[in-house]
This record gives structure tokens, sequence and C-alpha cells, in this order.
């Protein structure tokens, strides 16, 4: 449970973490793992189609809450149970203690429940003296250990076998063997008499049928159906988030939950319960069965047109399984109750601002979780949402504020960059990197040499690189270079040029154009990144262009996907936004899919062996995932393939200021798979990435050569 006071004493946990070796070790191995596990798990289906239907039932559903919830009471009703619902966590408890103190209730076993976390139900029956034992074997171990989990489908993921065999050696007092199997049998003997004397059985619900009153528990240990069956009273406790219609809507869900939690093509238990059945431990033989629904802010969410996605959440944990930042600093620190991407955006709606604004800035918005999710949530534009929120609430930094009214200003920003390339002399070095850091950047930035702005950047050049006019152009290109590529990597846009002469494109430059805006939208500041995105789109009106070009995969899908969210809903900018969005294409979609260069386009001779580096937002926010490997193969390059291609360097724009650290180890990462590889040469589709990648290599020393891929696809043109 992760409980800073502020953003200092959260980078200082994260650093714990970051040193913790086993930790490191376990994510990275279980993170590999996962991938591969999911993708033979779905193997042959059609995912895609899978989650959204998910989204679209969810969204129903979200939308009747009410009305099911009415059901749902009606039907389980009929069938002998009790149904409550509860407005607020302290409500949930107080019903479920009341439920215990009627039924002459001591001792409780709970099977594994995320909405019980929230409530912190154990803590409130513990301090009414009842006896709460976990019997979820992770959830017994944190629960033991006083931890809250670190995941939310294996919450003790955190910890060794001998870290677990210690504990139970203090639990059993007799030393134990660090055998994981050895160690399973101790906690089910532990437990087995638990189940036996206890008087009440507390579980969870994944699912909540309307029609028929009935819920369903997702489970691979079994112990569920112990807690729900061997007591003589059962309660379950759910958000109304786990309402849904009818029964094939919970079946869908299945056919996702286990694939996209643990790699399983079904998980080992599924237990429905319907009613009140018979029970010998009871005075009457029936069981008391009591249905507690949790609200705790769910029905407003649900109005929310921006977060009532929220709603479509499946707990299934995936968004953990897949961030390279949770990767780093595991669920503690990535969480407060809830963990991963989810978990930063219901902290802030269950648990409020103090415990959520410094976690909604731990998100590299890699994109990651929304590719993944179950419920097709988009996680990192929810978080950065939630961001701008708690800006708005406590206020905006200085800094914050200073980025804001200067990139509001194109010419005002454009001159503070002309102003940098001036000022940076005494720090300038001759092979275009500063030779030590100024000192707002020292110590915790020196994992990486930072670039020096261009000489002359690309917006000066274009007079003298333009390409003579084209009588008949097949394609009418309009050029967006972002602040990077045209200030400090011109050469990049100037490849760009040269790799397109001669193949019947027309290129233009607005020079009205300036940054995407981006940086403002990661750091939350969301009027600011609307008048930039109004800026640009008015620099292109006049270019009458097919195409709008960027050669940066972050600007690429800002533009694409961001700026139709921030203007789509005026009715001002609707039809332009859609009209600007649709013409916004990355540099290698354009050379090998609208082109549709070939091998002979490229010299005969054969190329330097390359590997490659895909960008967050080319791989995931533009799903562009083909086109530039097959580029690098049409040119003649020995494209290498490295490991983990697709998982993030660590750049993230200003996320790499704010947590250097992690940043640090994700760039470590990323260039030790490069060398690997054996290839002296690294290509990504982003300047981000390669002042990252290429500003680790050059500090570690290392014989590596990054650059855009626009840059070797111009030298090997014919």
């Amino acid at each position: 449970m992760q409980d800073a006071k502020n953003l200092k004493e959260y980078r200082k946990e994260i650093r714990e973490s970051l040193d913790n070796d086993f930790l490191r070790t376990a994510m990275d191995n279980f993170a590999v793992a996962y991938r591969a596990s999911r993708a033979n798990a779905f193997k042959g289906m059609d995912d895609k189609s899978l989650i959204q239907d998910i989204a679209d039932a969810k969204d129903c559903a979200a939308a009747n809450l009410d009305e099911l919830y009415a059901k749902f009471k009606e039907e389980a009703e009929k069938r002998g149970a009790v149904v409550h619902l509860a407005k607020d966590a302290q409500e949930a408890n107080e019903i479920i203690a009341q439920i215990a103190k009627d039924e002459n209730c001591k001792t409780i076993v709970k099977s594994k429940s995320m909405t019980a976390e929230e409530t912190l139900l154990n803590h409130h029956l513990e301090d009414l003296n009842y006896n709460v034992i976990e019997t979820d074997l992770g959830e017994w171990i944190i629960q033991l250990r006083h931890e809250g989990p670190s995941h939310m489908v294996m919450p003790a993921i955190h910890l060794s076998r001998h870290q677990v065999s210690d504990l139970f050696s203090d639990v059993t007092g007799k030393k134990q063997d660090d055998d994981i199997q050895k160690l399973v049998k101790v906690a089910r003997r532990e437990l087995r008499q638990k189940f036996v004397e206890a008087d009440m059985g507390v579980s969870g619900g994944n699912f909540a049928i309307a029609e028929t009153g009935s819920i369903g528990l997702v489970t691979n240990e079994g112990n569920a159906r112990l807690v729900t069956t061997l007591p003589r009273v059962h309660v379950a406790l759910m958000g109304l988030d786990k309402l849904t219609h009818k029964l094939h809507d919970a079946l869908r869900v299945l056919k996702a939950l286990p694939r996209n939690a643990t790699g399983q093509a079904i998980t080992s238990y599924v237990t429905w319960i319907t009613g009140s059945n018979e029970c010998a431990a009871a005075e009457d033989d029936r069981k008391k069965v009591h249905f507690v629904f949790l609200d705790n802010g769910r029905r407003a969410l649900a109005k929310d047109p921006v977060f009532s996605q929220v709603l479509r959440c499946v707990r299934c944990g995936a968004c953990a399984n897949v961030c390279p930042v949770y990767r780093m600093v595991g669920g503690h620190k990535m969480g407060h109750i809830y963990i991963g991407a989810i978990g930063l955006i219901l902290t802030y709606f269950f648990h409020g601002t103090d415990k959520a604004k410094n976690l909604v800035q731990n998100c590299i918005n890699c994109g990651a979780c929304k590719e993944i999710c179950a419920g097709g949530i988009d996680l990192p534009g929810l978080i950065k949402d939630i961001q701008a929120r708690i800006l708005e609430e406590e206020g905006h930094p200085l800094y914050s504020q200073f980025l804001a009214k200067m990139m509001k200003n194109r010419k005002l920003f454009h001159k503070f960059l002309r102003i940098a390339k001036h000022a940076q002399k005494p720090v300038k070095g001759k092979d275009g990197f500063m030779r030590h850091l100024p000192m707002i950047f020292v110590p915790d930035h020196d994992f990486r040499a930072l670039p020096v702005v261009a000489e002359v950047p690309f917006r000066d050049m274009w007079a003298k690189v333009k390409p003579a006019k084209v009588a008949n152009p097949k394609h009418k290109v309009a050029i967006f270079s972002g602040c990077v590529q045209d200030f400090v990597y011109p050469e990049q846009s100037v490849a760009t040029v040269e790799s397109m002469r001669g193949m019947d494109v027309e290129l233009s430059y607005p020079m009205d154009q300036s940054c995407c805006g981006l940086p403002l939208q990661m750091m939350g500041e969301k009027e600011a990144g609307r008048d930039v995105a109004i800026q640009n789109m008015k620099a292109f009106e006049e270019t009458d262009c097919d195409y709008i070009l960027t050669m940066c995969a972050s600007c690429a899908s800002h533009l694409k996907h961001n700026y139709v969210k921030m203007l789509g809903h005026d009715p001002k900018y609707a039809i332009k936004v859609q009209e600007f969005a649709d013409k916004v294409i990355d540099y290698s979609s354009f050379m090998n899919d609208v082109l549709g260069v070939e091998e002979s386009d490229f010299l005969d001779s054969a190329g330097e062996k390359v590997t490659y580096h895909a960008p967050c937002h080319l791989c995931r926010g533009l799903d562009v995932k083909s086109a530039p490997r097959e580029l690098m193969v049409k040119a003649g390059l020995d494209y290498k393939e490295s490991a983990e291609e697709e998982v993030c360097c660590g750049f993230g724009g200003t996320y790499s200021v704010k947590f250097p650290k992690i940043s640090e180890q994700l760039l470590s990462n990323k260039v030790k798979n490069a060398e690997e590889t054996g290839a002296k040469i690294l290509l990504t589709d982003c300047p981000g990435c390669v002042m990252q990648i290429r500003g680790g290599a050059k500090k570690k020393g290392m014989d590596l050569e990054v650059r855009h891929i626009a840059e070797l696809m111009a030298e090997r043109r014919k």
C-alpha cells in the first residue's frame, strides 16, 4: 500500500524497490513468460472482437445498474438469499459485521476478494474481535505478513519461497522446507481445520447475474468452494459493477479472464451459486446467504461520460502484467489497494486524491495496458485525465504552468529553443552531446548523455532542402516535424525529404506548426494542450495535402487520436479535427504501405546488420508493427530482431525527467538486448527513443549507433 505524502517520498520508496534484486528478477521472469503464455492461450481466437463484445456488454450493464440491482435482488430473494446495498466501504463493513453478530459468528474464513480489500473489511472485523482467516494461499501469506496484495490475481508475487518458508516456520513453530509443493501442503494442512470450524464464509463475486439472482466465482485453488459451502453463513461482497444481464455475458468474460490474467485457457474452478441451499451445520438445515453490493462511487462513475468505461474492468490484472513500470517497482509502489494501471485510476475514485496524486504521475504512457485490457479501457488516457483533474483540484506546479504558457505561444516557444542554442555553449561538446549536465539535472539524470540543440533548425533549412515542384504528384504531403526533429535532430527530417526524391511526392512544410502538445498531456495541462492542437490544425489548413506525415511515432499517435478526444466534442472543431486526424500517417507506413517502395528502389549492395526498437506509440498507439521491419528488409539491411523489441525504452518525454531511476533501468534493459543481437546500428521511428537510447549507449561507451529509420532509407536509396 503506497502512502507517500509527496513525490519526493514516493521516489524514495521506488528506489527501494529498484534495489530489490529478487523483486526485479521475479518481475522480469514473469513479464517475459506471461507474454508467451497469453499469446498461446489466445491463439486462433479473435481476441479483439471478444474484447469489444465484453466492452459493449459491460457498458450496457453500467448504463442500467439500478435496474439490474433491482432485478437481481428480486430473483435472489425469491431463492432464499438476502440482498444488501452499501453506499460506501464503511456501510458495507458494518452490514457484514451486523450479519456476523446476528448469526452469532466467531470465526470467519475468506476467499480472495479485491472488494473486501477495497473496504478494508478484515481490519473492521478484527477490530470487533472476530477471527478472520484468508484462505487463498497468496492472500493468507500476505495476511500473515500484514501486507496488502501486490497483484490482483497473484497477491504474493513479490515474495520468494525462502521468505514464505521462514514465515510458515514462524506460524507452525516448526522449521519448514522451502520446496514450493511442501509449502503448499503446509498451508493446506493449517487451513483445512479453519474451514471446518468457521461460522461464516466471506467471498467476493466475479459475476452477479440479474436474470437468475446468481453469482459466479472464478478461482484456481478451490478454496472459494469450501468458504461458500462449509460454514453455515455465506456473505458475498461485490461491487455494483459485477452486475450483468444474463449468464451469457459472464461466460463471454470467462473466455478472456483466465487467458488475460495468467495465460490459462480456462481457470481451475468456476462456481455458480443461486440462493440458499441445504447446510447440515445450520440450525434449520438451510444456509444463510447474504449478497452485499458496494456502491462506493460506482453509480456516479457509471454516469460519467469519460470514466464510465472504468466499470468494464474484469479484475484480470493484465494491465500490471505488461506495464514496464510495474515490472520495475511492483504493486506496493504502483498502487494503494488496487494496483497497475487500473489501480492508478480506481485509487482516485475509491480512496481519494491524497492516495492517488503521486501514483497517477507514475505512468509512462506506453499504451501496453490499453492494448491488452480485456474491457478495452483507455487506461493511459484516463490516467492522464485524472492527473489533470488533480491539478485542477490542488493547483498547477510552477514548472507546469511555465511550460503550458510557453508552449501555447509558438513564437515564444521557438524563440526559447533558439536562445537555448546559445545558452548551451558552455556545456556543448563536439559530438552533438552536452559535455556535462546542467545542475538542474544532476545527479539522477546522469545515466544518459543529452543532445544539444542543433545549430540550424529544420524550418530554417526548408528553403534549401525542399524538392522541386512535381508536375503531377501522386501524393501531396505536408511534413509535421515536431519540436525535436525541428530543433534537435533536423537531419532526420532532411533524410525524410531525401528518401522520397523521385517518387512523385509533393512536399510542403507549414511554418506555423509547433510541438504536437504531448508533453502538456503528460503533465496534465489539458487546456494548454487543447490550444496547441488548435494552432497546429490551423497551420495545416491551407496545405491542401493528402497526408500529414510525421517521423515521430509519439507525435503521430497524439495527432491522430488525442486531438480527436480533445476537440471532437466541440461543434466548432469536430469535423475539422477528424479530417486532420485522418490525414496523419507515420513515416514507415507511408513509405511501405502508401508509396509501396520495393527492393529495386534501394542499392543492390548488402546493407549493414541492424536491430530495431519499436516505439510504444507506433506499435501500440498506431498499431504499426510490420511496416518498419519490411522497410529494413527491402532496403537490403540485415535485420536482427532483439529481445523485447516492443517494450518501452524508458523515455516517455517528461516521465524520464520525473522518474529518472525507472527510466534508467528500462533503458539499461533496452541497450543490453540490442547489444546481444551483435548489430552495430539500432533503428527506430521516434526521435525521443533516439535521444534516450543514443544517450544511454553513449554514456555506457557502447559501440552502438542509434538512428532514425529514415536516415538509412535515405542512404540506401538509389
